[in-house]
This record gives C-alpha cells, sequence and structure tokens, in this order.
C-alpha cells in the first residue's frame, strides 16, 4: 500500500505509486505541500504513468523540487516525457 508523509521539508513516499494509488495520495499530499522542497522517493517500489503525473504535477508548484531514489519505471517515464530530474520538462 501506498503512502506519504511530512518529514521537514520533505514528502516521503513509499509503496508503489500506481493509478491505484495516485487519487488518494493526491489528496494527502496537497494538504501537506506547502514548504516542501523535495520528494524523497527511496522507499518507493515502482512508479508507472498515473504516478508519475502525481508527482510532475506536485512538482509544478515548487520551484526546482529535489527528487531523490530512482524507483523502478521512473527513469524510463522521465526519459519518455522529456521530464529533467526535478520532473519539470526538460529545456533540450
Amino acid at each position: 500500500m501506498a503512502s506519504v508523509r511530512r518529514d521537514a521539508d520533505a514528502l516521503v513516499f513509499t509503496g508503489a505509486l500506481t493509478r491505484a494509488a495516485a487519487a488518494p495520495l493526491w489528496q494527502d499530499a496537497v494538504r501537506m505541500l506547502d514548504g516542501v522542497r523535495r520528494f524523497d522517493l527511496a522507499a518507493v517500489e515502482r512508479v508507472d504513468s498515473a504516478g508519475l503525473a502525481l508527482l510532475g504535477e506536485l512538482a509544478a508548484g515548487i520551484d526546482g523540487v529535489a527528487v531523490s531514489g530512482e524507483p523502478t519505471g521512473l527513469p524510463e517515464l522521465r526519459r519518455a516525457y522529456r521530464l529533467s530530474p526535478s520532473l519539470s520538462f526538460a529545456t533540450t
């Protein structure tokens, strides 16, 4: 089961960030977003396109969010959607 919690200036995600988890996590993450500078994905098992959409939408409200951890699926999806390591659209 996926979850998100706040730890200082980070949102810490656990579990699989998939289509089934995205909507419930969205509500929790938005409530904790103020002051967040980092996403900790070290305990995330895998990410699908819905999970990436969740992270990307949350990151859009943060100027240059730092992302730590690289769960299965994230590198490939970032490349496919031409996203930078901070989950913004790459300029090149």
